[in-house]
């Protein structure tokens, strides 16, 4: 004989769904911190896999009392083997239709590895760059940025030029987003970056790379200023590039503070003859 419950014998209560009376629409709603595994591409190796911390957000019409956070995991496990950037859109589309809204956002942070070779002795170590991909699809229209955040070394001018011997230098963390027309490589982003700043970091150096990465970065000193100056030079005169945010941020070695400098700008239309 088949026992039932109270509860299996009639329909569950959506409350999620009763009317609410305030009027008042919700821009965003969702599930953070999901812990999530993605496989990304690599230009060097294909594919690469990572762990992503992923964050899923809808709009909220003003009649319905909640929304129904069980779905927004449904549809990413209905996802889960081809999370990258070329899926967002469906995975967007399904947010909307599932979740009954006119705009659906995702954001997706992780740990990207690259191999890095050092300048002198040629050891090879991995190298982690946390980056993000974040998408939204509002009134039909789909938007995606791709940000990543860049360790390096910067050298400080000024205690270059006023000292008699040697000058402060401090760990930068440079963050680049950007709007784009074709596919963009991390790698490729993440090397534009890194090659403004005074000197790249390695997670393994001999000392015949110390002595060169430290010269090289007392050759080459900049401003916090200078940095996003010149990664943002680089964003403008990339046509791929359809608007760019660079920020640098210099963990002082001297200071009891940090410094900071940001640009944000919409590259120039080409000007006709």
């Amino acid at each position: 004989m088949r026992v039932t419950s109270k509860a299996s014998e009639k329909s569950l209560v959506d409350i999620q769904s009763s009317r609410d009376y305030r009027k008042i629409e919700i821009d965003k709603v969702g599930v953070k911190n999901i812990t999530y595994p993605v496989t990304l591409l690599d230009k060097a190796h294909g594919k690469q896999s990572t762990v992503a911390k992923v964050n899923m957000y809808v709009g909220l019409p003003h009649h319905f009392k909640g929304t129904h956070m069980s779905r927004f995991v449904e549809v990413l496990n209905e996802h889960r083997h081809g999370i990258r950037i070329s899926s967002f859109p469906k995975i967007l589309e399904a947010m909307l239709d599932r979740l009954d809204s006119e705009s659906a956002h995702i954001e997706m942070a992780f740990p990207y590895f690259l191999e890095r070779v050092a300048p002198v002795s040629k050891a090879a170590s991995m190298l982690h760059y946390d980056c993000t991909f974040k998408g939204s699809l509002v009134d039909g229209k789909y938007d995606l940025l791709v940000g990543v955040n860049v360790p390096a070394t910067s050298v400080c001018p000024c205690s270059k030029a006023i000292s008699d011997g040697g000058a402060h230098n401090q760990r930068s963390i440079i963050s680049v987003e950007v709007r784009f027309k074709e596919f963009i490589w991390l790698e490729d982003l993440i090397e534009k970056v890194e090659s403004k700043a005074s000197c790249e970091v390695y997670s393994l150096l001999k000392r015949s790379d110390e002595k060169y990465v430290t010269e090289k970065a007392y050759n080459n000193p900049k401003f916090v200023e200078d940095i996003v100056r010149d990664v943002a030079h680089e964003m403008m005169i990339d046509p791929n590039i359809t608007w760019f945010s660079v920020e640098a941020e210099n963990f002082e070695s001297i200071h009891n503070h940090n410094a900071y400098a940001l640009v944000e700008k919409w590259p120039e239309e080409p000007k006709g003859e």
